[in-house]
């Protein structure tokens, strides 16, 4: 009868292991080292994960042939990244408009695109300062689309007491307006205070938490309260 290995892979070895009567088959310590390098290496992050497309061009050499299907995978990926990045940061500065590109701009502006336009004369304090914080807040969010006419050249003989004007757009549909100095902010109006005023409206996300007008409100109505105290 031959020698009886109880390491040797037989169906008689594994019932005996089943009931416990052999103690389970040691791993081979070659197997244990090559199955924690395939996990290794199973964890790894390839190195086109963190490329760009340059880098990916200049690297394609690198590659071995299943790589280089992945890679180009990750090319499509990253052109279609760049892509969406670019139609979402289009915009970024405050563009003038003639009353003739009112519809296009404004009205016809792509689907679900803010629009912001400030109907302005030059000559009037108010409407340049509107117009600095609009350039200003353009280039914050680049997203939402910024533009600015001449008042007369979009609607003729417009009183200049209804300036500066906005309106504010999406999907061709009017969503807010400012008429005048007063529903602007004031001539006073801050860049913080602007910003706050659009959001409210819809056409921005800000990062502000609060209201930047608010302090100024709440010491007014105290200033009020202390001095009906005396009367």
């Amino acid at each position: 009868m031959a020698d009886w290995d109880p390491n040797e892979d037989t169906e008689w070895n594994d019932i005996l292991r089943d009931f416990k009567i052999l103690p389970p088959k040691e791993e081979v310590q070659d197997e244990i080292e090559e199955m924690v390098l395939r996990l290794q290496k199973e964890a790894e992050v390839k190195p086109y994960e963190r490329m760009n497309l340059e880098q990916l061009k200049e690297a394609e050499d690198d590659f071995d042939e299943e790589d280089m299907k992945a890679v180009e995978m990750y090319r499509k990926q990253r052109l279609k990244e760049l892509k969406s990045l670019q139609k979402i940061q289009k915009y970024g500065e405050l563009r003038e408009i003639s009353g003739e590109q009112y519809v296009k701009e404004v009205t016809n502006a792509p689907k679900d695109v803010w629009v912001v336009i400030h109907l302005y004369q030059s000559s009037i304090p108010m409407c340049s300062l509107i117009n600095r914080h609009l350039s200003l807040l353009a280039k914050k969010f680049p997203e939402t689309k910024f533009v600015k006419a001449v008042a007369n050249s979009c609607i003729k003989n417009y009183h200049d007491s209804c300036l500066p004007t906005l309106f504010v757009y999406k999907n061709g549909q009017i969503e807010a307006r400012f008429v005048g100095i007063t529903e602007c902010g004031g001539t006073k109006l801050q860049v913080e205070e602007f910003e706050w005023k659009l959001a409210e409206a819809g056409a921005l996300k800000t990062d502000l938490e609060e209201n930047p007008k608010k302090d100024i409100v709440d010491m007014m109505a105290s200033s009020v309260r202390n001095a009906s105290i005396y009367d």
